[in-house]
């Protein structure tokens, strides 16, 4: 783990010093059974590539979203991501808990 958070913020001071922007997503609360735990941070550059994972799915791709909004905006926000779906859905990825997820854009 501290080899990830190594890279995901290697990855954001280079792409901060180039002047892209970049958002910064971490997991700040969760309740029930959720994929990664509180502190997991993953980097989200302007093009929606990203440097970890707060967990992957449909999950972490509203997170994405959420960091390309912020890079937009420039406004950080605080994103409830629900994966509690129906078990009778045809998902493979259903967890039953909620994260929260704090995203930060750096420009």
């Amino acid at each position: 783990m501290i080899k990830r958070m190594k890279e995901i913020y290697e990855t954001l001071v280079q792409l901060i010093s180039e002047g892209t922007p970049v958002a910064l997503a971490t997991i700040v609360r969760v309740r029930g059974s959720v994929p990664r735990e509180v502190g997991t941070k993953m980097s989200v550059h302007s093009l929606g590539q990203h440097v970890g994972t707060v967990g992957g799915g449909c999950g972490e791709g509203e997170v994405i979203r959420a960091g390309l909004l912020a890079i937009h905006t420039g406004e950080a926000q605080r994103l409830e991501v629900d994966l509690t779906e129906d078990i009778s859905m045809e998902s493979l990825g259903v967890c039953g808990g909620i994260m929260e997820v704090f995203v930060e854009p750096f420009q």
